[in-house]
């Protein structure tokens, strides 16, 4: 083998090998996406329809399909195969060789290779590696095309290439493929875990199933109701937002123990079936349903069918149960008239457990918490003071102290318990960062929970006031109404500086921004990313100013 030989030979591996380093690359982009969407392929179609130019079918990928084109109908016949090998090396170079595209420079929440991850991966690879040899093994024996001058080359460069940029374009729907695959393996799996997590259910017959959801707030009432009742009995408790069905079995499985006494499971819905799903596996002895917002519409499509979905805990609560209900949501205080055979408690302004008196500042929240009997007379009363910020937590404690008086644990023990409480990461959670006072409200904001959050952030009497936000997603047909909603409400704040994260995503807030004359207007930037709005901070604030971080969309919203 002569040197040409030699080193064409060596142009078309680096060739084959650029594209399948940005094949891989792709895919490891694409097994991210499909996991912080839950593994939902409805969900990751929409989403790669979203972004099919920008992710899916490429520009690169256009014009290196077009080169291809213009190479085979115009010069085959005109040059040789080294020369068009060469060309398609050098093209490849210049748009395959980069993969900044698929590689954030920070991920706000990494790839996680969990065993599922890794099955759905090995399963594309098994499919792209077949393509990959198959379209390798036709370049090498099908050639067509032959040199006029000397052969340094036995590959058919455009067969080739175009078969390598095909499998690169169609990675998603290798991906695809490979999830419908694997449903069956899955379904299998989990319904292994879910018999596992029943039987040991099962085997423990004193322990008590509290189940809670909501739109939003059950996570932090889930921390409180954790808080209160381990002051006297021994608790196992679902951490942060594990609330799908394999999130719940992986804690009954591995955490539960004898010795535990309640088991509190916090019980997430996106689409219809799902709270039902749930309680098949655990089935509760009390149920708490803390409110029906706005939250998911894009999946529910209205806040009824959010209502009825919620409702599934109500139905599905064991006979002679209790059913603990925010009496000040009308959707969720219908609910009551489900059941005529279990106990019915309120928690509100009419409820068993009322609060009253309540100052909420940048301090944590101060109020009177009064215990009623039927005959609305008040048997027992207590100041609670808290670190926890905002008036929705203040709710969230009537809710939770509901759920504690059925273990008979008394106010004073719940006072106590919340003054020492500290707030639940993410979700108003007072920080100091070099000199600033940071109110990190990050997690899946909400209308109820983003005003809240906004009239906080304006109570700080020092310094001055930012906010930096992305806006509020997953509310369907309403979701550009509540963002507007949500611009009028900061700009008439009295904040110094806002950031919205995003252009078009913010489209919204900004009108709502600009809609409001009176009063001083804040000082309004738009940037691309959380990392660009953190740059920006660092330039604009001093030592004692407040900033707001008011939710934080996941990398499946970067463009």
């Amino acid at each position: 083998m002569d040197i040409y030989t030699l080193i064409m030979n060596a142009i078309i591996i680096l060739l084959i090998a650029i594209f399948i380093r940005h094949s891989l690359h792709r895919l490891r982009y694409f097994l991210h996406m499909f996991q912080q969407l839950g593994y939902k392929t409805n969900e990751f179609r929409h989403w790669l329809m979203d972004h099919f130019y920008s992710r899916f079918f490429t520009s690169e990928h256009i014009f290196f399909n077009l080169l291809i084109l213009g190479m085979i109908t115009l010069l085959v016949d005109r040059i040789t195969l080294t020369a068009g090998s060469i060309t398609m090396f050098i093209f490849t170079l210049f748009w395959f060789l980069d993969l900044s595209r698929y590689k954030a420079e920070k991920e706000k929440k990494p790839l996680v290779y969990t065993a599922r991850l890794k099955r759905l991966m090995v399963t594309t690879l098994i499919i792209i590696g077949f393509l990959w040899f198959y379209m390798i093994d036709i370049a090498y024996r099908g050639v067509q095309l032959r040199d006029f001058v000397a052969p340094f080359i036995n590959v058919d460069p455009y067969f080739l290439s175009f078969g390598m940029v095909v499998v690169d374009i169609f990675i998603p729907i290798f991906l695809f493929m490979a999830a419908y695959l694997m449903k069956p393996v899955e379904k299998k799996i989990q319904n292994g875990f879910k018999k596992q997590a029943r039987k040991k259910l099962a085997s423990l017959p004193h322990l008590k199933v509290i189940a809670i959801t909501g739109s939003y707030g059950k996570t932090s009432t889930k921390f409180l109701m954790d808080a209160f009742l381990k002051e006297r009995v021994r608790v196992c408790v679902t951490p942060g937002s594990f609330n799908t069905p394999m999130g719940i079995c992986k804690v009954i499985n591995n955490d539960l123990d004898a010795h535990h006494q309640v088991l509190i499971l916090e019980m997430g819905a996106r689409y219809e079936g799902n709270i039902k799903e749930l309680c098949d596996i655990a089935q509760p002895d009390i149920s708490v349903i803390t409110n029906v917002g706005l939250s998911h519409l894009e999946t529910f499509g209205s806040q009824e069918a959010v209502a009825k979905e919620k409702s599934t805990l109500a139905k599905e609560l064991k006979s002679g149960g209790t059913l603990i209900l925010n009496g000040d949501d009308p959707l969720v205080r219908k609910m009551a008239d489900l059941r005529d055979d279990v106990n019915i408690v309120f928690a509100g302004s009419e409820g068993k457990v009322r609060i009253s008196d309540s100052e909420t500042d940048a301090e944590g929240t101060r109020f009177e918490m009064g215990i009623f009997d039927d005959e609305n007379n008040r048997i027992d009363k207590e100041i609670f003071k808290t670190k926890l910020l905002g008036k929705h937590n203040i709710q969230n404690m009537s809710i939770a102290a509901a759920v504690a008086l059925e273990f008979d644990i008394r106010l004073k023990t719940m006072s106590i318990a919340a003054s020492k409480m500290e707030p639940v990461e993410h979700r108003l959670e007072l920080k100091e960062r070099n000199g600033l006072t940071v109110i990190d409200d990050a997690f899946n904001s909400n209308p109820v929970g983003a005003k809240n959050a906004v009239d906080i952030l304006a109570s700080f009497k020092t310094g001055k006031k930012i906010i930096i936000t992305p806006g509020m997603i997953e509310l369907g047909e309403l979701e550009e109404q509540e963002n507007q909603k949500l611009g009028e409400h900061i700009a008439k704040a009295g904040l110094d500086l806002v950031i919205l994260v995003g252009d078009n995503q913010t489209k919204p807030l900004q009108k709502g921004l600009s809609s409001v004359q009176n009063g001083e207007a804040p000082d309004v930037r738009v940037v691309n990313t959380l990392f660009e709005a953190n740059d920006l901070l660092k330039d604009y604030a001093s030592p004692g100013d407040v900033v707001l971080y008011e939710n934080d969309l996941p990398d499946t919203y970067n463009s």
